[in-house]
């Protein structure tokens, strides 16, 4: 027994570090998050089952996993799907991946105040790579692999493609609010000052990157993480007139990202069922439309968007037809509802709408009593990826959504410590109520 103990331990000990790892793979090396992803999810069956406890498969969060992902399954299957087997059904299949990890990350690793404290850490470490970057590559013109900003203006940061925007925002709040709030429980005003100034450089940051929807999701997480923290709420406001300020600025301090924030998102909008967006959405809603209970499985948008019988638009809504001259097929349907609806029809949509639901209420539970900032900061990165009016990437690709599901084993691991202890987890010293 002793043995037993002593190797589950070391298992532990390893599932914790491989964890760690993945956030610097889903930076910079993509292969290398997938392999320490699949040590952790054997890791941690091999421990479950030595401890004969599948208490973890019954949460509710779980098994509504299950349900959308079995669904999607099914759906993938070659002669339901159009995608066949490698490209559609296998990669459908091997999804549960990442729904294992979150399951190890609540139930067995992070169940530690160490452990999770390290987590947050290399989430604040990747949130500051990033955001150091982009403004060095705003202030000489190179980020420190020498790549220059993106022709359309947007900033990089350490990537040479426009990946910053968008997980700039996803992990701002994460890495930004226990030590804003840290500062802001001090009782001097300087060290206030200082945790209103900390939280408007990073709204700014999120701005001069010029990418549109990480704009879009550091509003809205101003506006979420204020909900909660009615402490926040002065400085939060405060931040936002200075982004809006920085937005105004920007023909002068940087025209790019003038260009690519107002110009671009003005004629998409103003003409948006002829935009790009405009026609992925008209067409992935027709494929979800012309096969409502089996949709055409994982990746049966990127095999069949071209089809003429997908090109009518949406009458009722007064889109007119697709002319695919704006590339409408992409690889996916840029929104993961909208994807749900066309890879698993009807049924898929709703258990898809569902599991996010269950996500965003189980990472909220207590917290509008206890509005601790990690588990408001976990809350809002999560929902920056499930809120349903967003320009996406694929679901679940792992270079985005990998950080999706380590904050929410993460902030699930939050969320049962606080409900045992009664009280808010001390990120960082000071009262956070």
């Amino acid at each position: 027994m002793w043995g037993q103990a002593m190797a589950g331990e070391w298992r532990q000990r390893v599932a914790l570090v491989a964890t760690l790892a993945v956030p610097f793979g889903l930076l910079h090396a993509f292969v290398g998050a997938e392999i320490c992803i699949a040590l952790v999810d054997i890791l941690f069956l091999v421990e479950m089952g030595r401890r004969r406890d599948f208490a973890w498969v019954g949460r509710p969060w779980f098994v509504v996993a299950l349900l959308w992902w079995g669904w999607l399954v099914v759906c993938s299957l070659p002669g339901i799907g159009v995608a066949g087997w490698a490209l559609g059904f296998a990669q459908a299949v091997v999804v549960i991946r990442l729904l294992l990890f979150t399951a190890a990350l609540q139930s067995w690793i992070l169940t530690g105040v160490a452990a999770r404290r390290a987590a947050w850490v290399v989430l604040a470490l990747a949130l500051l790579w990033i955001g150091v970057e982009a403004w060095q590559q705003l202030l000489t013109g190179r980020n420190i692999f020498g790549d220059p900003r993106w022709p359309d203006g947007s900033l990089t940061g350490p990537f040479w493609k426009p990946r910053a925007g968008a997980l700039y925002a996803h992990l701002l709040f994460i890495g930004v609010l226990p030590p804003a709030m840290g500062l802001f429980a001090r009782p001097r005003r300087v060290w206030r000052a200082a945790g209103a100034a900390l939280l408007m450089l990073g709204v700014a940051t999120s701005v001069l990157i010029g990418q549109r929807m990480g704009v879009a999701l550091t509003g809205l997480g101003v506006v979420v993480c204020c909900l909660f923290i009615p402490r926040l709420r002065l400085a939060g406001g405060i931040a936002v007139g200075l982004g809006v300020l920085v937005l105004l600025a920007s023909p002068v301090i940087s025209p790019p990202t003038h260009a690519k924030l107002v110009g671009e998102t003005t004629r998409n909008f103003s003409h948006f069922s002829q935009s790009p967006y405009g026609e992925i959405f008209s067409r992935a809603v027709q494929m979800g439309l012309k096969s409502p209970v089996f949709g055409w499985g994982y990746n049966g948008y990127r095999v069949d968007c071209p089809l003429p019988r997908f090109a009518p638009g949406l009458p009722l809504l007064g889109v007119p037809p697709t002319q695919l001259a704006l590339a409408a097929c992409n690889l996916h349907p840029q929104n993961y509802f909208i994807q749900a609806f066309a890879d698993a029809g009807l049924p898929g949509l709703v258990l898809f709408t569902a599991l996010a639901l269950v996500w965003m209420t189980a990472l909220a539970r207590g917290l509008w009593r206890q509005p601790d900032p990690l588990r408001v900061g976990l809350f809002m990165g999560v929902l920056s990826f499930t809120w349903p009016l967003a320009s996406t990437d694929e679901f679940p690709t792992l270079y985005m959504l990998g950080w999706m599901f380590f904050f929410l084993g993460l902030g699930l691991a939050c969320a049962d410590a606080a409900s045992e202890a009664r009280g808010p987890e001390m990120i960082l010293e000071g009262d956070h109520g």
